[in-house]
């Protein structure tokens, strides 16, 4: 099973195969991605690399991280797995709609009291 690797400080010209091609020197890499804007598609300047065992993953931070690439020392970490994330919507969660503690037109909560002007 492959080892996902956190890789910062990303030259913000470097595409993905060039970063695949860097990460190749020290061992198989399995997939590449640099993460981009959503808005204007520009690198972010950081990115993930899953190499294919434990050691290469080791042997990547060991002799990667510090290095130039494309001009910049580039930092690379053991990725951390991303948490679990909440969906709320625009006003809340659903209960705080019903206990009268937010949303648009209420009555009730937010100081807002029915019958005064």
């Amino acid at each position: 099973m492959g080892k996902k690797l956190y890789v910062g400080n990303i030259a913000f010209q470097a595409e993905e195969e060039d970063l695949k091609n860097f990460f190749s020197t020290v061992g198989e890499v399995v997939s590449v991605k640099i993460i981009v804007d959503l808005q204007t598609g520009q690198s972010r300047g950081f990115g993930f690399v899953e190499m294919a065992s434990e050691e290469e993953a080791k042997k990547a931070i060991a002799e990667l991280s510090g290095t130039a690439f494309m001009e910049k020392n580039v930092v690379v970490n053991e990725a951390i797995p991303q948490r679990a994330r909440e969906r709320k919507s625009f006003g809340g969660d659903r209960d705080s709609f019903d206990k009268g503690r937010g949303g648009f037109g209420r009555n009730k909560g937010s100081g807002h009291r029915k019958g005064r002007r």
